[in-house]
């Protein structure tokens, strides 16, 4: 069976930046499996994985524009110190979720100035390039019910 629209794929990768740094890996732990066609993966990658099949094993190189964009600077923002928990000593690096009109963000601490908070929304991988090492380990069709949730569920089902 190959990879196509609402089939389940599983796959071992790992996941490395243009200098060779490992940003992810499936390695020592269990496989990845998603539902192809429901926008669990970044674009570029689940673009390159349609037709493949089990036992194949290829590299990729997914541009930023095919992954999580480019870095935008201009959306940098300074926020008051007040609009973050008052319980944590805020640090450069540091990260936090917050939701907008377009989803959940993760916004990274880049600067700590009195009382104001420099942050980016930029995803921490936007202006990356990524390179995959991947083997498909198994393609199967989806159920109706990972179809319906958009993510594989296990022999036992969920519940939500």
């Amino acid at each position: 069976m190959q990879i196509a629209q609402h089939t389940v794929a599983t796959l071992e990768y790992t996941l490395t930046d243009d200098s060779g740094q490992v940003l992810d890996t499936s390695e020592g732990r269990a496989p990845l499996a998603y539902v192809h066609g429901t926008g669990s993966l970044i674009p570029g990658l689940e673009k390159e994985l349609e037709g493949k099949a089990s036992g194949d094993a290829f590299q990729i190189r997914v541009p930023p524009d095919m992954a999580y964009g480019e870095r935008d600077e201009a959306i940098i923002q300074t926020v008051p110190r007040s609009q973050l928990p008052a319980e944590v000593e805020i640090e450069v690096g540091m990260q936090f979720q917050a939701e907008s009109e377009h989803g959940m963000h993760v916004l990274t601490v880049m600067e700590v100035q009195g009382e104001t908070v420099r942050m980016d929304p930029n995803h921490p991988l936007a202006g990356v390039s990524l390179n995959f090492d991947v083997k498909i380990v198994e393609v199967r069709a989806a159920t109706s019910e990972e179809i319906e949730h958009r993510h594989v569920h296990g022999p036992e089902g969920h519940d939500h």
